[in-house]
């Protein structure tokens, strides 16, 4: 049975009704990044005040979303958090990269820079290893899908031009776009950057597929090679 008195119910009961009822009437911005962790723990730790545990999760990786693309692994650091307030977190992550698929895949993408940009960002701006992806498009530039080719170490990922190009033509992609992070957090391109580059778009040319661009994606911006002229 439970009781109706006040006394016996847990001092954070209250505390979480009012942030329900705030983040409910303002949305996010009506809420700090530790209350908005707060309000995705309280599923997962239902019986136990979290504002200690989100606010130290705040402090050791710096901020929201830091807290959300962080591993398991590195989650697992902070005292006090477990596999159910873990799979809470990273199904936010989940459902962040969904939506920001949803919004480009099969469609054209050259119309659409931005969302393409921003779903590249939640891809790969915060991951701790290089990654290669490829996103392939088809004659009239919508996105048909979107490969990672090669991970590699915190700095390097081969990359083999012959099998991106390859790849592209067992998907029937008339196009390209290449991605990769510099989990460094300097989207500069490297000499080897633009020197690859410009290998994989000779190998499409002589293939009939075009490469449009090659983005580089930090937690701190995206640069373009197409922009910058170095393709």
């Amino acid at each position: 049975m439970t009781s109706d008195n006040p006394k016996d119910k847990p001092h954070f009961t209250g505390h979480r009704q009012r942030l329900k009822d705030r983040f409910r009437k303002g949305g996010q911005e009506a809420v700090a990044d530790y209350e908005l962790l707060e309000l995705l723990l309280y599923s997962a730790i239902p019986r136990r005040d979290v504002k200690p545990l989100a606010k130290a999760l705040i402090a050791h990786f710096g901020s929201f979303t830091e807290v959300i693309s962080a591993s398991s692994e590195r989650l697992k650091e902070i005292s006090g958090i477990g596999d159910t307030a873990i799979a809470a977190l990273k199904l936010v992550e989940a459902a962040a990269q969904k939506l920001a698929q949803g919004k480009i895949m099969n469609k054209p993408v050259l119309s659409n820079w931005q969302a393409l940009v921003d779903y590249c960002q939640i891809q790969l701006g915060h991951q701790k290893k290089e990654q290669f992806r490829i996103l392939f498009l088809d004659r009239k530039n919508r996105l048909i899908a979107d490969e990672k080719q090669q991970e590699g170490t915190i700095d390097h990922t081969p990359v083999y031009p012959r099998e991106v190009i390859k790849r592209a033509l067992e998907l029937h992609a008339t196009a390209i776009i290449l991605v990769h992070n510099h989990p460094s957090g300097d989207p500069t391109p490297s000499r080897d950057d633009v020197e690859m580059t410009k290998r994989i778009e000779e190998a499409g040319k002589q293939l009939g597929v075009m490469l449009h661009d090659h983005l580089i994606i930090s937690k701190s911006g995206q640069s373009s090679l197409k922009t910058m002229g170095l393709m």
